[in-house]
């Protein structure tokens, strides 16, 4: 009687595992085309600022399955941040959440017609407690480059000014052959 049951149970267990692979997956969370226009992001940098200063390094990584891209930033000097970017399908926006020791944003936004990203909202200095509206943009260039452009609103002056600016570069990788 033992081997008979062993026998139905595994004959069970192997015809549901036949029939589980007929059957087509149901698509993954998150991977829809939204979730990818943030892609171009996607990868180990090294930032400079217009004049060519090197600024610090960057990573930047698919994780959750796709449906979070996480920042993990050090500047030259030794200063950190990261930053939690995700899609809501909700909204159809994409939202970034920064935080650094210095600064706390919180915007969103989405691809622009030219294509570039472009999230709008507020920046939290941590010692003063003081905010402002702030706008990031990421703009693919044709070589390969990502340009990050801030500004940040002053309400004295009733006017936007730049607060950062870097090219992001695609870091070597040690033994890659150059082309």
């Amino acid at each position: 009687m033992r081997v008979f049951v062993i026998g139905v149970v595994s004959g069970l267990i192997g015809a549901g595992l036949v029939q589980a692979q007929d059957e087509p997956s149901p698509p993954l969370p998150c991977s829809g085309d939204a979730f990818h226009q943030f892609d171009f992001w996607v990868g180990d940098w090294t930032v400079t600022t217009p004049d060519g200063t090197y600024a610090g390094d960057n990573r930047i990584t698919r994780e959750e399955g796709g449906c979070l891209i996480l920042e993990t930033w050090t500047s030259a000097t030794g200063g950190t941040g990261q930053s939690y970017n995700y899609y809501n399908p909700a909204t159809e926006r994409w939202r970034q959440v920064w935080v650094s020791t210095g600064a706390m944003i919180d915007y969103e936004g989405g691809l622009t017609e030219s294509g570039s990203m472009k999230l709008e909202g507020t920046i939290t200095y941590v010692t003063s407690a003081q905010t402002a509206d702030f706008t990031g943009e990421w703009t693919l260039e044709a070589d390969g480059t990502v340009t990050q452009h801030f500004e940040q609103y002053n309400a004295e002056t009733d006017e936007w000014a730049p607060w950062f600016t870097g090219t992001y570069t695609v870091k070597e990788t040690e033994g890659a052959e150059a082309p």
